[in-house]
């Protein structure tokens, strides 16, 4: 679970719920000072499985003053955006038609696309169905196919806890299991947000990354879309490797983000914004 440093959001960045074509989605929209004709580009950011768009809000006053716009957002289910309690709400296909219905709404298009973990899959799946919404694709810490073995067993027990519990138990039964310094870090916001996402959506996005098939070579065949693939130096969610491995199929921009782990955007915030810039700006 991502721990962002902190739920407000900066100066730069204001929270609403954007309207599309397949609903209300709720949004951080960081904007660069200036006019927006001198914007270089506007940037769509989609969070894991159990985040939020808080987990981008370290990034958001970096990249925009690099002239970029960054729109972080909860998915469907996700904290702050509301979802039905039915699981076929939240199929990939589902959840990739948001993504395009979010990126026509902004306005910007074609836009920079980053999705962290599951956020990555979806990301995926949403250019397989249309890429051309999109200027680049990044990938961070989100590997080719399901997640590691550990990873599927603890997802695994984590639906078998929603099937029988609510919320509010099985954070409980979560903090109880955390180690003493993490639990310590929380905070009530932690709390609220777990208690605000639909346990729908955490069952069916948690089959997903049990499931998901390896779909490098379709993503490798979208051309000239420029990929990216950004993770820290170790994972525990996919080895290292796989996502050195992935970026040579993709023939993808390869970044490692020294001292992070799966989640490089609280980890090291600012190395992360200034290689997603840099990518950013060749394209």
């Amino acid at each position: 679970m991502s721990r962002p440093p902190t739920f407000r959001p900066p100066a730069c960045a204001r929270a609403y719920a954007l309207r599309t074509s397949r609903g209300e989605f709720a949004v951080l929209d960081a904007e660069p000072d200036g006019d927006a004709r001198d914007r270089k580009g506007t940037a769509l950011l989609l969070p894991g499985y159990t985040g939020s768009k808080e987990d981008f809000v370290a990034l958001l006053e970096p990249i925009a003053a690099a002239g970029f716009r960054a729109v972080a957002v909860d998915g469907r289910g996700q904290y702050e955006t509301d979802g039905p309690d039915d699981e076929s709400a939240y199929a990939q296909p589902e959840l990739a038609r948001d993504v395009l219905a979010q990126a026509e709404a902004i306005g910007d298009a074609p836009v920079h696309l980053v999705g962290h973990s599951l956020g990555g899959q979806i990301a995926r799946a949403a250019v397989l169905v249309d890429a051309r919404p999109f200027r680049t694709l990044t990938l961070m810490s989100s590997g080719p196919a399901r997640i590691a073995p550990a990873q599927q067993h603890r997802i695994k027990l984590l639906n078998d806890a929603l099937a029988v519990m609510d919320m509010s138990e099985v954070w409980e039964a979560m903090r109880a299991l955390d180690p003493p310094e993490e639990a310590a870090t929380d905070g009530e916001q932690m709390r609220r947000r777990w208690l605000r996402h639909r346990a729908a959506q955490l069952r069916a996005t948690g089959r997903q990354l049990t499931e998901e098939p390896d779909r490098v070579d379709e993503l490798a065949a979208v051309r000239p879309l420029p990929m990216h693939v950004l993770s820290g130096d170790r994972d525990d969610a996919w080895p290292v490797p796989q996502f050195d491995e992935m970026a040579v199929r993709l023939g993808a921009v390869r970044t490692v983000i020294e001292g992070a782990e799966h989640s490089p955007n609280t980890d090291r915030p600012e190395q992360t914004a200034a290689a997603l810039v840099d990518f950013w700006s060749r394209h």
